[in-house]
């Protein structure tokens, strides 16, 4: 699980096109908001989506990425791309292996059923690949603006 301060992994990554990035180059250059969400083309993720597109002019004014991240296919995330139209960049981990590297592949209870899932949460790097906020068990109203709010908060106490 990583916490404030430590390194997110250099790994090669398939995006919504089905091209292999590697996730530390996918980085603005102040860093990234990485957000891992259940699924594509649900309720909340959608509305999480369509909150980070309609703030992205805001990230990247910041030089902050915005990637999406979750274990569904290319084919579904690039569906999901089309259909909202989002352009910023989501990341298929059908293997697990940032869910599991960032904690965020939890047990969780819904409807008084139990199973393994993703558990919403962003993580802010730096352009360096470290972490600098987490947010966890996320809820998706007004997120986007919640993170950019910090973002901009923090990016003023540095200058």
């Amino acid at each position: 699980m990583l916490e404030l301060g430590a390194q997110i992994p250099d790994v090669v990554v398939v995006d919504q096109h089905g091209a292999e990035r590697r996730l530390l180059e996918m980085l603005g250059a102040r860093g990234a908001v990485l957000y891992f969400y259940p699924r594509d083309s649900t309720p909340g993720c959608t509305v999480e989506a369509n909150d980070f597109q309609s703030l992205l002019d805001e990230f990247a004014a910041m030089e902050l990425a915005v990637i999406g991240i979750s274990k569904d296919s290319v084919a579904s995330h690039n569906r999901f791309c089309l259909k909202e139209g989002l352009t910023f960049p989501l990341l298929s981990d059908e293997s697990g292996v940032l869910c599991e590297t960032f904690g965020v592949w939890q047990e969780k209870t819904n409807y008084g059923r139990t199973s393994m899932g993703i558990v919403r949460s962003t993580f802010v790097v730096d352009a360096a690949g470290r972490v600098q906020k987490v947010y966890r068990s996320v809820k998706t109203a007004g997120h986007g603006m919640k993170v950019l709010t910090d973002a901009q908060a923090a990016a003023l106490s540095l200058d």
